[in-house]
């Protein structure tokens, strides 16, 4: 065979091993549910049932997975939380306001408490740095509270005895943070100046879900926000040096690597204070990276991966202007080979070897019995 079509083949054979070996990778850690913290990376639904009219309650959004109805999920399919929890061979997370709405808490299988837009530093705080958040009010620590009041319903004075079979996601979050900066025109050293505080705010959080009983918790960083369509768009430069060889901003790479690794210092020292809780940290820079590599190998298109599906104009198929889901923006034939979804999130397909990267890099540190 020529060399040429055994790396095919041998890329072939990763690919499909990724899809299907890894499919329930989550098992031997036996999760009988899964709790969710964060904000439009892990949605599925809560903005929607807060603000019916919002875009992503209508088409395009949803449109690949199921009866394509749009779901409150930021993507035109699943999320990276539903193929976590497929692995676990739990079912999807329902949204904490649908459970709220019902007549009885539900939610055996875990419960999703991320908001679209949500942030890390509550909209208070943010307010007073010159910062508003346009889409919610709703921050992590809002966030906190809604799982709070969720386990006083259900478990009382039991909880550490029911959770200590539950995995916690606390993020993505503080994305939102950022980017509400960023797009209101703050330096890039205003910005960092930040990142200290928005850590602190998810290491707080992570002691107090553990305070409410959590033994295994990821906490995932940031996204290389210089590779995505809004901000190639919004920082498109003719300086060639500005750009690494992905083609991504390396000064907005920077900001992200900086909070990467103050929150994975944060991690360490969570791990110090809390020697019988699991606290692992969540690659998704690399994860995101790793895609970009191995697109076109993956079966994206390779003129396309940092171009949205949903959307028009420009280099990157994005505009501030006419975003996806306003009327006469069009959509990609085939968002499976797309990495972007709209210019901002990504499409199920990018998701899902995301999480199923994301699932191989920490299923050994989460001290499963067999794993």
């Amino acid at each position: 065979m020529a060399p040429s079509k055994v790396a095919c083949y041998l890329v072939f054979a990763l690919s499909s091993c990724i899809l299907l070996c890894n499919a329930q990778i989550l098992h031997p850690c036996e999760f009988d549910a899964i709790y969710q913290l964060g904000d439009s990376i892990s949605d599925t639904g809560n903005l929607i049932l807060q603000n019916p009219s919002s875009v992503y309650a209508k088409p395009p959004y949803g449109q690949t997975y199921g009866n394509g109805k749009p779901t409150g999920r930021c993507s035109d399919g699943l999320l990276m939380i539903d193929f976590f929890a497929q692995s676990a061979g739990i079912p999807f997370l329902e949204p904490y306001l649908k459970i709220k709405k019902g007549t009885s808490l539900i939610g055996a299988n875990g419960v999703n408490f991320a908001v679209i837009g949500s942030t890390a530093l509550s909209a208070k705080v943010l307010a007073t740095k010159g910062i508003l958040n346009p889409l919610t009010v709703i921050s992590l620590s809002e966030q906190l509270d809604w799982m709070e009041t969720y386990f006083r319903a259900i478990c009382s004075d039991k909880c550490s005895e029911k959770l200590k079979t539950a995995l916690f996601l606390v993020g993505e979050i503080g994305g939102n943070d950022y980017n509400y900066a960023f797009l209101e025109g703050k330096k890039i050293a205003q910005i960092k100046a930040l990142v200290p505080e928005i850590v602190q705010a998810i290491k707080t959080a992570v002691s107090r879900v553990i305070g409410f009983g959590a033994t295994r918790v990821v906490v995932p960083g940031n996204f290389p926000i210089g590779c995505i369509p809004i901000y190639l768009t919004s920082y498109k430069t003719k300086n060639s040096s500005a750009y690494d060889e992905l083609h991504c901003l390396k000064s907005l790479n920077d900001v992200s690597t900086y909070h990467n690794n103050m929150l994975q210092q944060a991690i360490k020292d969570l791990r110090e204070e809390n020697p019988n809780v699991v606290v692992v940290y969540g690659d998704y820079f690399n994860a995101y990276l790793w895609i970009m590599r191995n697109a076109e190998r993956l079966g994206f298109d390779a003129e396309s991966v940092q171009k949205s599906c949903c959307g028009t104009g420009g280099d990157y198929n994005f505009s501030l202007m006419s975003m996806c889901g306003a009327p006469g923006v069009p959509v990609c034939a085939n968002p499976n080979q797309h990495l972007s979804w709209d210019g901002i999130h990504s499409t199920q397909q990018a998701y899902k070897y995301m999480a199923d990267w994301l699932l191989r890099d920490i299923v050994s540190e989460l001290k499963c019995k067999t794993a």
